[in-house]
């Protein structure tokens, strides 16, 4: 079967500092913000698939049934998920992600990124087609970046410039925390 490379969305919400997750990796209560929430469930009803790494998932009661590709290195290659029968468990440092895409069996479509760091990290070079980033105004500062090297002199913005990605947009989700989301897209 053919395969064709899908569109490639992100998805992260982070704190003032950058960071999408406590240091002990769990997620901060403040930056659970319900609009952010309900903005991040809609997107993901529309992907194809979801890619996300070992402490990372988009929870939900929808989660167990989508598409998914769990990035690990505890596998060689690709292999199906023994505990989830939508999923695959992908080793981005022995197999590409044309592969894993074709392993999943989805001729087209979209693939919606939901972390943590270094998935963010790696669809960097793969290739976001856009990215939305929210900011809360909460702050996490010891926490987990959300990309590699982020507030460590870092702003969460660089990367995705440095990536190619330019901001296209930005619109307010919750007013009264001063939540906005960034749409950051190809030039």
């Amino acid at each position: 079967m053919a395969s064709k490379h899908p569109r490639i969305e992100g998805y992260a919400i982070i704190s003032r500092e950058g960071m999408i997750a406590e240091a002990d990796g769990s997620f901060p209560e403040s930056i659970k913000i319900p609009a952010d929430q309900k903005f991040y469930q809609d997107s993901l009803e529309r992907a194809s698939a979801v890619a996300n790494g070992r402490h990372s998932a988009e929870g939900g009661p929808k989660e167990a049934a989508r598409k998914r590709i769990r990035v690990t290195r505890r596998v060689h290659r690709i292999v199906h998920d023994p505990h989830n029968p939508n999923a695959i468990l992908w080793n981005p440092a022995s197999a590409s992600f044309d592969e894993a895409w074709q392993k999943l069996g989805i001729e087209d479509g979209t693939l919606a990124v939901v972390g943590g760091t270094d998935v963010f990290g790696l669809f960097l070079t793969i290739g976001y087609d856009v990215f939305y980033l929210t900011r809360a105004r909460a702050s996490v500062p010891h926490g987990r970046p959300v990309f590699p090297g982020v507030g460590h002199g870092m702003a969460p913005e660089e990367p995705l410039r440095k990536a190619g990605l330019v901001l296209k947009s930005t619109r307010v989700l919750d007013a009264a925390t001063d939540t906005v989301v960034e749409e950051w897209g190809r030039a």
